[in-house]
């Protein structure tokens, strides 16, 4: 079996499941946190984060270091376009994870739902992780459906 039988199921295979995971969060997930009282929504955000964020770093880079060597090795220009705009995607959705995510997913660990900080209505950060949520969310999908299009030349 080639690199390329291998490696483009397994890129559709850990995009997939991050594209899944941000589409959730879109449907229920965020929707469901942003309606929550605020030692609530520290207690759920705080237990979503512990599950998601150990998976989630593995699907994007793995995404990322596929799309990436697929843009060189896919035999087809289109399809190395489309895995080369994917790999871009799942870059700046890694980009997006660490610089604006991931901090709010480590401060909610540290807050007791029951003893929140004074300001903490101040520092609410439910408005800015949705909204950075979203975008991570449509560039992951974005890439998903580029690695699709690749896919779909090379068959």
């Amino acid at each position: 079996m080639t690199f390329l039988a291998l490696s483009v199921p397994v890129v559709l295979l850990l995009n997939g499941l991050a594209a899944g995971v941000l589409f959730g969060t879109q449907l229920g997930g965020f929707p469901y946190l942003a309606s929550l009282p605020a030692d609530r929504y520290v207690e759920a955000h705080a237990f979503f984060g512990t599950r998601y964020d150990p998976a989630m770093p593995l699907c994007l880079v793995g995404t990322l270091a596929g799309d990436t060597a697929l843009a060189f090795l896919a035999p087809e220009p289109l399809a190395r376009a489309a895995f080369a705009v994917a790999a871009a995607g799942a870059a700046a959705t890694s980009v997006i994870s660490v610089a604006k995510n991931v901090p709010v997913n480590r401060w909610m660990r540290t807050l007791d739902p029951a003893d929140l900080p004074a300001d903490f209505a101040d520092r609410d950060p439910r408005a800015d992780w949705g909204a950075w949520n979203r975008r991570r969310s449509l560039l992951t999908i974005t890439a998903l459906l580029l690695n699709c299009a690749g896919l779909g030349v090379l068959l």
